[in-house]
């Protein structure tokens, strides 16, 4: 069978050894959509709040290959919300000595 088709061997193989791959860090996977909205909303927060720096600066220093699909900064509450993947996470900024923290997420709602 290996020397009929060589190529589609191949890809069989290939597609075995991702799926194995996946398989086993299947945990890091399903985190991955929750790192890209907190990562951005704290970093923000901090280039912001903390560094004082101007939005378009911060804006672009946040700038990932994994595009956000929210950026809220409310300046009065000096807290920022970043969605990207379909979750979303926002970060206030407490104090000079403090800087910026993660707030809690609501849970994601199941779907029966």
């Amino acid at each position: 069978m290996i020397r009929r088709r060589p190529l589609r061997t191949l890809l069989l193989a290939i597609v075995l050894l991702l799926v194995g791959l996946g398989w086993q860090n299947r945990a890091h996977l399903q985190a991955f959509p929750d790192i890209i909205g907190a990562y951005t909303a704290k970093e923000y927060c901090s280039c912001r709040y903390v560094m004082k720096h101007p939005a378009a600066y911060c804006e672009g220093y946040v700038r990932q290959y994994v595009p956000i699909s929210q950026l809220l900064d409310e300046q009065s509450r000096k807290r920022v919300t970043a969605s990207g993947l379909g979750r979303s996470h926002s970060a206030i900024w407490l104090g000079p000595r403090q800087g910026c923290r993660l707030q809690s997420s609501a849970p994601i709602p199941s779907r029966l």
